[in-house]
């Protein structure tokens, strides 16, 4: 299952992209207030009661007028976790859209009836035969 998260989330085609963007936008909204509301906060606790928001690299300090300059590291950490949660339940769905295309490409399709000439031409045939 690992294998194919990788392959997801690494190449996928054209379908699994159109997938990934309508149902990553249908519930982006939660997952990241998931991420930024319940697991990051749960994550820092443990980590020692950091917070995640604050986690920055400053690289000019505020002086005067000028804003501070700063490296967001910790708002980038909650994204790529927020990502990996949104792209984990996509590929969830396309594995299971994948598995019933299976399903239905293995059931054995009825063949198709005979045409009334063919029909015909086989008790022709047999008529034939027994003759």
């Amino acid at each position: 299952m690992l294998k194919e998260f990788k392959e997801f989330a690494l190449k996928g085609n054209v379908m699994d992209l159109a997938v990934a963007v309508i149902i990553g936008g249908a519930f982006g909204k939660i997952v990241s207030s998931l991420v930024n509301d319940i697991l990051m906060p749960a994550i820092g606790v443990l980590m020692g009661g950091i917070s995640f928001q604050d986690l920055k690299y400053v690289i000019t300090p505020a002086s005067g007028d000028i804003a501070e300059v700063a490296i967001l590291y910790g708002a980038f950490i909650q994204s790529v976790v927020d990502f990996v949660i949104v792209a984990f339940s996509i590929f969830l769905f396309i594995k299971l859209l994948s598995s019933r295309k299976k399903q239905e490409a293995e059931a054995p399709a009825a063949p198709p009836e005979p045409s009334q000439e063919v029909v015909l031409l086989e008790e022709i045939r047999d008529l034939m035969k027994s003759k």
